[in-house]
């Protein structure tokens, strides 16, 4: 910001410069430029317009310079404020980003978590299916093993009861064949006799 010392600063070698015109004016004069009469009223329009411009550029600096400075202050604050409004702005974009950042870290977090997790319940269902699976088959190998059993008894039943039909059927075959009608007799006297020892 161009503060009035600065103004001040600036227009001092003008003025200066001036004063030295008008000092240089006059050391010519003093020296006796004889040969041109009309040298005098050369300078005194010269120093007079020098002085009118020294005035000038004075009230030029008086009244100007504090609008000016005002100017230059309400820009400075002008610039100010847009410095604090893009540093705040940047403070809560590095926040913003400070922020979703953390989101993103936890979100990948989760994500591996919610993976592993996954991977362990696969694993811990394939298990579970292949200890069903067995269990499955051992049952149907024990149901299996039952029927067999039971088919193996019910086969020697059959076979059992075949024999002793066969069993039955060569008893008699024999007896026609080798039954008497002693030995007939000989029977019904001995059942004769037993049914008399329980009467």
């Amino acid at each position: 910001m161009m503060s009035l010392a600065r103004i001040n600063k600036i227009c001092r070698p003008v003025v200066l410069g001036s004063a030295a015109l008008i000092v240089a004016a006059g050391v010519s004069y003093a020296s006796g430029d004889a040969h041109h009469a009309d040298s005098g009223v050369l300078l005194k329009d010269f120093l007079y317009r020098v002085f009118n411009f020294s005035i000038t550029v004075g009230v030029l600096v008086y009244f100007v310079a504090r609008p000016l400075k005002k100017a230059l202050s309400g820009r400075r604050e002008g610039i100010e404020k847009a410095l604090r409004e893009a540093q705040e702005t940047a403070a809560a974009a590095e926040a913003k980003f400070s922020e979703y950042d953390a989101k993103l870290s936890r979100a990948e977090e989760e994500i591996a978590t919610l993976k592993a997790t996954l991977q362990a319940e696969a694993v811990a269902e394939k298990e579970r299916l292949v200890a069903q699976a067995r269990a499955a088959a051992e049952q149907i190998r024990q149901e299996a093993g039952k029927t067999a059993e039971s088919e193996v008894a019910r086969a020697r039943l059959l076979l059992q009861q075949e024999a002793a039909g066969l069993a039955v059927e060569l008893a008699t075959d024999l007896l026609k064949k080798n039954f008497t009608r002693e030995d007939q007799a000989r029977l019904v006297e001995e059942y004769k006799i037993k049914v008399g020892e329980l009467h």
